[in-house]
């Protein structure tokens, strides 16, 4: 047993935690029974919990996603953590949750761990999730991963006063209630944003969008996206060109990721010397569209950031008038399908410049128009971002917390 503290703890407490095995502080059962046919969503009958459920869980978790009319079940004693005994992954036995709720049945392969009343469930179950790693060494099994109370019982865990528990639990659970409410907000304006380009832009055979701006009226015309944009492509760099610290982010098909309007320029390769030559031709500007040629093709994302150079088999289309309008064009869904339809090869997919090019839809006839339409996308995309950095950061911020606030 060996006495520590956290990095950072509330004013008023200054006694050392204690470490203890979970076993130690632990009444384990297990659930029984409760197949998913048994299961509803219908919320017929009593609270259930099915084993795969807590890989949807969050560490406290005040509502389920089942219910059931089977007497099977085994009801979950207050104040208990939940774990998944058996996985196909490793991760995804490394996890517990704790169940705010009374009189909920837990179904077969769910392993319940009644703690000591001396022991916040919500305050073990943030602990244990904070320092997963842990449980991995005591998984077993080969195709299937396995995990048993027993070998649970041996992790180790650190214990304070119940009052400071408390005041840690809470303090996780309203940073917890943050982050679902931001991304409640987000999801909906991802939601609205979908519903304002299914409207804004004409269905399949119609010739005008079911929503426009007051004072335009007339029909859309079919043009080609080469008519719209310059479509080309990036440099042929090498592999052992690349180095770990270069001043340029070489923007290739793994930066443009589903559901992101930016290019993701965390991660990648990197250079540092070029030549004037590629530097010109090759640097990527604000506002340039980027669409994926290899693999997943026809993935489009913008460019917002500078440093960056495009290799070879990025499409790059680049417009001096209204390219914002041409993004979200880009982006009702047809585009992507079409790319699809007119790839070619075997287990990765490729497209070329002309196929992108020939690509043919209906767009505004009147410039002005256009600009409103990209006008309004842009702003809505600007505020998803805004939602999505904040989201990210109370993420940070919980992680960084989680860090220093256990032992």
């Amino acid at each position: 047993m060996s006495n520590k503290v956290p990095q950072i703890r509330f004013n008023g407490y200054s006694d050392a935690w204690v470490q203890r095995n979970l076993g130690d502080i632990t009444a384990w059962t297990k659930g029984q029974g409760l197949p998913k046919e048994d299961l509803n969503e219908e919320k017929s009958g009593l609270e259930a919990v099915h084993y795969a459920d807590l890989y949807k869980f969050s560490p406290v978790m005040h509502e389920v996603i089942h219910w059931t009319n089977s007497d099977d079940g085994r009801i979950i004693p207050n104040n208990s953590l939940l774990f998944p005994a058996s996985d196909v992954t490793p991760v995804g036995l490394a996890r517990t949750s704790t169940l705010k709720l009374s009189g909920v049945k837990a179904g077969g392969d769910v392993i319940i761990g009644q703690l000591d009343e001396s022991i916040n469930s919500s305050f073990m179950s943030y602990q244990i999730n904070a320092t997963s790693k842990k449980i991995l060494p005591l998984i077993t099994g080969t195709t299937v991963k396995h995990i048993q109370a027993k070998s649970l019982a041996t992790l180790s865990v650190s214990v304070t006063n119940m009052a400071e528990q408390t005041a840690i639990a809470g303090l996780f659970e309203r940073i917890d209630k943050l982050i679902a409410a931001n991304q409640r907000k987000l999801d909906l304006l991802k939601e609205q944003k979908k519903s304002y380009l299914q409207k804004m832009f004409p269905k399949n055979g119609a010739k005008v969008p079911e929503l426009r701006f007051a004072g335009f009226a007339a029909d859309w015309e079919e043009r080609k996206l080469s008519d719209m944009a310059n479509v080309k492509t990036g440099f042929p760099f090498k592999n052992e060109n690349f180095v770990d610290d270069g001043q340029y982010l070489v923007i290739t098909n793994g930066n443009i990721q589903n559901d992101s309007a930016f290019v993701d320029g965390k991660v990648g390769n990197r250079i540092t010397a070029v030549t004037d030559e590629i530097k010109e031709k090759y640097t990527l500007n604000y506002g340039d569209i980027l669409v994926t040629m290899d693999g997943t093709v026809g993935r489009t994302a913008k460019v917002v950031e500078g440093n960056q150079i495009l290799a070879q088999r990025v499409g790059r289309l680049v417009s001096e008038s209204t390219p914002e309008f041409i993004y979200q064009w880009l982006n009702t869904g047809k585009f992507f399908t079409e790319m699809t339809k007119v790839s070619h090869g075997g287990t990765i997919k490729h497209i070329s410049l002309s196929e992108i090019g020939d690509y043919v839809a209906y767009v505004p006839t009147s410039k002005d128009e256009r600009e409103k339409i990209g006008s309004l996308f842009l702003n809505i995309d600007k505020t998803i971002t805004l939602h999505q950095r904040k989201l990210d950061l109370l993420k940070e911020q919980k992680k960084g917390f989680l860090q220093k606030m256990f032992v």
